[in-house]
């Protein structure tokens, strides 16, 4: 092996950063051979440790040999699903909000800080009504000290930016946040669509802009001097200046890599690709080769945004999901994502011994609740404790991680719903421990990294609460588990609703849809048998994937296929796809002031509108801009001879769309 890296001269590093893993693969890229793997913790804190960390344990001899480093990330899908990115006031420029509200739109703009004004264009790129700009700077100063980030939609901005330019420019001069524009992220005409991609970016500016500094961090103190790419949503790379001003690109990244890299791990051109991570596990369909991408814009639970990325269904189920009962005393498994119990009780000795005292008091004592922990991730900023109460909680956990009822005591509430403390989560000053099923592979043995003891506790006294033993709530929590994914991947496939639970009262309502969906995962009918059959392999992709995916590839009667390598497949796909830059052109005709005669027609690019009155004219100079456009900023973003294919499609109402595709492979070398 050293010999290979020795002798080669196309060495690359492939890093995939997720909510609870970094994973680091070192291959040589033309002859695609796997040559290390290493994998760390994920460290939120600063994300360079964990990157070193992995690229220590790579062991590189000759960091000069390294010609490109390419990361995949699940941060911005994680912040996403965690409720954890950045407060965004998203301004509403020509929306009718009677609409939005009829039709219950409201909820899908990524943000709850969302404000109409008047403004607007129409679908021929004319002016609605005038732009109320007064009302605009007056909101912003309302609101600029208690938000993170603004990102401004205007109706038919594709079609005409000026009042987003106008909001722009006004808005930088009174204030000095990151201001996102509708129109340069997407060229569709879905104004909702537009409006939750422009907040979603916003929210995320400062989760990638952080991440990509930690990489280079890492980078430049292991002296790698090399190319830094980042994947998008759909496998394709982009470089990380690009990267950083539009991290809604990434939304996906993780799961495309996930998806790239099994498929070139396998071998294998059509499979379902499943990735089961710490905190959401992802669905892909590979089919002749490459991972199937969405023609409607990417999609995060309500969310629909105009991004280009893989079809793919994210749902919070992984490896550290917080395992507790639900109100109706069900067994509930997340969505959110805690450190698990064996974890925190190897960092922090204390937390076995408090385990043990909790497991020899009366059952009536040793409530669930005494599971869920609390504890000080790093000091908070002075502004976040303006509170008594959240002063209090941070000095009470510096002395080291609490159970949840001796904090609600110690802060002399009655319940822990009282306690304030959302932003300490959200910014992840404080950090929640509980029951996982990461401590179950501890119990049964199938992956022990910490404390084995710890997780055994834990689990005897949450079965204590309705179960006769442990083993029983084992076979009941991996049997909800595999409902869940089943479910995920049964209406991923079919784009059709099923029952969401295997329950028998579900299995009782008059619905033939929850009754075959029950029966065929237990058999219960006496006379007639169901079942779903997958028709291609099923990939498993993380550490996790055979304990959690084996039960669901016998319930498709499918072939489960672990490939080599498949607990770092990730870092993997995140080197095996090709830098790929789109730029698109709207032509839309210039009407008369009847709107009845066509006089010409506009050519709308990011920047600029021309008018060109001849159809054949206006479309052979949007071909060749977009030629030169895409060419150019393929060659900014690192690709190598970059190939271009146009294309031209029609809305209808003489309306027109250029597409210029720029794809190759990445250019390796050192940065400059």
């Amino acid at each position: 092996m050293e010999s290979d890296r020795e002798n080669s001269e196309s060495l690359v590093l492939g890093i995939d950063t997720g909510g609870t893993y970094t994973d680091g693969v070192l291959l040589e890229y033309h002859s695609r051979r796997v040559l290390a793997s290493h994998k760390s913790l994920t460290t939120k804190r600063d994300f360079s440790i964990g990157i070193e960390k992995v690229i220590e344990g790579i062991h590189i001899e000759d960091p000069s040999a390294i010609k490109m480093v390419s990361v995949s990330t699940t941060l911005a899908t994680n912040a996403i699903a965690e409720g954890k990115g950045k407060r965004v006031a998203l301004l509403l420029i020509g929306y009718d909000p009677e609409l939005i509200a009829s039709f219950k739109m409201e909820r899908r703009f990524a943000t709850p800080h969302f404000f109409y004004f008047r403004g607007g264009h129409d679908l021929y790129g004319r002016e609605k009504a005038e732009l109320d700009l007064p009302a605009i700077l007056a909101q912003v100063n309302k609101i600029k000290d208690r938000t993170d980030a603004i990102a401004i939609s205007s109706y038919f901005s594709p079609l005409n930016p000026e009042h987003e330019n106008r909001a722009y420019n006004a808005i930088t001069r009174i204030c000095d946040l990151p201001i996102v524009l509708g129109h340069q992220l997407s060229t569709k005409l879905g104004s909702v669509e537009r409006a939750t991609t422009a907040a979603l970016n916003a929210s995320l500016l400062a989760v990638l802009q952080d991440f990509i500094i930690a990489v280079r961090r890492a980078m430049e103190r292991r002296k790698i001097d090399a190319p830094l790419m980042v994947v998008r949503g759909d496998g394709t790379l982009m470089s990380d200046e690009f990267a950083a001003r539009t991290p809604v690109e990434t939304i996906h990244s993780g799961p495309a890599a996930s998806a790239m890299g099994g498929r070139f791990l396998s071998n294998l051109d059509d499979a379902l690709v499943v990735d089961v991570g710490g905190t959401t596990t992802d669905i892909a369909l590979v089919q002749g080769g490459q991972v199937t991408v969405s023609a409607e814009g990417a999609s995060f639970g309500e969310y629909k945004t105009s991004v280009q990325a893989a079809n793919l269904l994210s749902i919070a189920l992984g490896g550290d999901s917080h395992i507790t009962y639900a109100r109706d005393g069900q067994i509930a498994i997340g969505p959110e994502r805690v450190l698990p119990l064996a974890h925190l009780a190897a960092d922090h000795p204390d937390v076995l011994k408090r385990l043990k005292a909790l497991s020899r008091r009366m059952w009536a004592q040793a409530t669930p609740d005494w599971l869920e922990y609390w504890l000080l991730l790093r000091e908070p900023a002075a502004g976040l404790l303006e509170t008594a109460q959240a002063r209090a909680l941070c000095d009470f956990l510096r002395d080291g991680p609490q159970p949840v009822p001796e904090i609600v005591k110690h802060l002399k509430v009655l319940h822990v719903a009282q306690i304030d403390a959302a932003e300490l989560l959200r910014q992840e000053i404080i950090g929640k421990a509980g029951l996982t099923p990461t401590d179950l592979m501890h119990v049964e043995g199938a992956y022990t990294p910490w404390n084995v003891e710890a997780a055994a506790l834990a689990v005897e006294v949450f079965a204590h609460r309705q179960f006769p033993n442990t083993d029983e709530l084992r076979r009941v929590v991996w049997q909800r588990i595999t409902e869940m994914a089943l479910y995920a991947i049964v209406t991923f496939l079919t784009g059709k609703r099923l029952a969401p639970t295997g329950t028998a009262a579900s299995a009782q309502e008059d619905d033939l849809g929850r009754w075959f969906f029950h029966n065929s995962l237990y058999n219960t009918h006496p006379h007639l048998e169901t079942l779903f059959r997958l028709r291609r392999p099923l990939i498993g992709i993380g550490a996790p994937a055979g304990q959690f995916l084996k039960p669901v590839a016998e319930a498709l009667h499918a072939e489960l296929v672990l490939p080599e390598f498949h607990q770092v497949a990730n870092a993997v796909g995140a080197i095996a796809g090709a830098v790929m830059v789109q730029e698109e052109i709207l032509i839309y005709p210039r009407l008369d002031a009847a709107g009845m005669e066509v006089l010409g027609y506009y050519v709308q690019t990011s920047e600029a509108r021309l008018e060109i009155e001849d159809l054949a004219e206006a479309l052979a100079h949007a071909t060749r801009i977009s030629q030169e456009r895409a060419l150019g900023a393929a060659l900014r973003s690192g690709a190598d001879n970059p190939q271009v294919v146009v294309e031209q499609t029609t809305d209808g109402l003489d309306t027109y769309r250029v597409r210029a595709k720029a794809m190759g492979n990445p250019r390796l070398g050192t940065r400059g």
